[in-house]
């Protein structure tokens, strides 16, 4: 590894504060290239850089890379490691509207758990749960049983720390007291594994997965679909879902737009046949 590759590293890691995964994603993907070519990554020209990682076909592998060079450049110049600066244009990636469930799919899925025991019960809650809130996954493991106060939802571990109360479905909280109305071990986080310790991510994930085959943000997108779909202000999904800008928020506007165009293009008259 070079040094200013070194310098890089160690300026994302005490001057940004970027996370320990960040740190190891940025020094993957520069140390990649000057292992490739074997030469500091300083030393390289465009062509060479770029020769290197046309072998990705992914696109979003391709700009995360680009990204990470583009970044190490500009510290290079900015620290007068180098006289120019380069920067390369990221490939464009066509907007995907994001994987959603419907109600009835949801309803269907949580009809098929079995709530005889308190895992089921678990189970079915935090399927419930996830779609009544619009949380994050991070956001929902967090929680404890203070966080919830008739029917409002204190959301204190939010991204970026900032904090959010959300109205909470009496259905969903109803499924809470069943779940917590059976389990035996006295904690005061909401979810648990079956050993009494806090439910991980990975264990969250195999539950949604088992019963509705999707991650859980997919419960998410799901929220906040239906709350566009059924008219609300964009600005008001923003808050509940904690989107620091409105630009985040406005792809779901685009799932409104496809179903409004699929409604006209599956019952006009005028969108299968000819005047």
């Amino acid at each position: 590894m070079s040094n200013e590759l070194e310098a890089f590293l160690e300026y994302i890691t005490v001057t940004r504060a970027l996370s320990s995964r960040s740190v190891e994603a940025y020094g993957s993907d520069l140390s990649s290239i000057e292992t490739s070519l074997k030469k500091p990554l300083i030393e390289l020209d465009s062509p060479s850089v770029l020769r290197i990682l046309s072998s990705y076909e992914n696109k979003r592998t391709l700009n995360r890379k680009l990204s990470s060079v583009n970044a190490f450049f500009d510290f290079c110049y900015k620290r007068q490691f180098s006289d120019e600066t380069t920067k390369f244009r990221l490939s464009k990636i066509p907007k995907l509207l994001p994987k959603f469930l419907s109600f009835n799919e949801i309803q269907n899925s949580l009809a098929l758990i079995d709530r005889s025991s308190w895992i089921g019960l678990r189970d079915y809650a935090l399927i419930l749960f996830l779609y009544a809130s619009g949380t994050r996954i991070s956001e929902c493991l967090e929680l404890s049983r203070s966080d919830i106060e008739e029917s409002w939802l204190k959301i204190r571990h939010a991204k970026g720390e900032k904090e959010r109360i959300v109205p909470l479905a009496g259905v969903a909280i109803e499924a809470i007291d069943a779940y917590l109305g059976e389990f035996k071990y006295d904690i005061d986080f909401i979810w648990a594994n079956y050993q009494g310790k806090k439910l991980s991510r990975i264990s969250a994930f195999k539950i949604t997965q088992k019963y509705l085959g999707v991650s859980p943000h997919v419960l998410r997108h799901s929220y906040a679909t239906a709350l566009i779909s059924g008219g609300a202000d964009l600005r008001v999904v923003q808050e509940l879902l904690g989107h620091a800008s409105l630009m985040t928020t406005q792809i779901y506007t685009h799932v409104q737009k496809h179903e409004l165009q699929e409604t006209v293009q599956a019952c006009h008259p005028m969108t299968r046949e000819a005047l």
